[in-house]
Parts: structure tokens; C-alpha cells; sequence
């Protein structure tokens, strides 16, 4: 008898097709094959490219655009202090 539970094994199968989906999508960014420290990118710099892209709003989620909201003090009711 092994020393391993069944538990053991399906997490180990589970690790292991994880890190195998990972290498083999390529990074969104460059193309080459993603690195499971940086998944879905290949390294840090196409992360770190990844996020400045956000950040720049070269990215967006498209929506319609919120009417503007009243400042704050406006929405609270004031309270008459006797």
C-alpha cells in the first residue's frame, strides 16, 4: 500500500493539468507560452505592460455612461440641532 490517499492524487493531477493549461496558452501580450508564475502572461514585464494598459484606459469594459451624482452632503438630510 502507498503512503498516498486518493486525495493526494487527484490534487497532485490536478496541480499538474493546471500548470500544463497554463503553458499552453500563450501569453495574451507577446505570444510566447505563459509561465505558471505569471499566468496567463509570460513574464512580469508583459504583466506589468498587461496592467498599464488598464491603468492608460487603452482597455475598457464597455457601458453606458452613469449620470452624475450629486455631492455628497446633498443626499444626507440635515438635522435641525435645538
Amino acid at each position: 500500500m502507498s503512503g498516498f490517499s486518493p486525495f493526494d492524487r487527484a490534487a497532485e493531477l490536478l496541480i499538474s493539468n493546471l500548470v500544463n493549461e497554463a503553458s499552453a496558452k500563450p501569453c495574451p501580450i507577446c505570444g510566447k507560452p505563459a509561465v505558471a508564475r505569471f499566468r496567463p502572461f509570460c513574464s512580469g514585464r508583459c504583466k506589468d505592460v498587461d496592467l498599464n494598459r488598464w491603468f492608460s484606459g487603452a482597455y475598457a469594459i464597455p457601458g453606458t455612461e452613469l449620470e452624475e451624482v450629486p455631492d455628497a452632503p446633498a443626499l444626507v438630510p440635515s438635522r435641525k440641532r435645538d
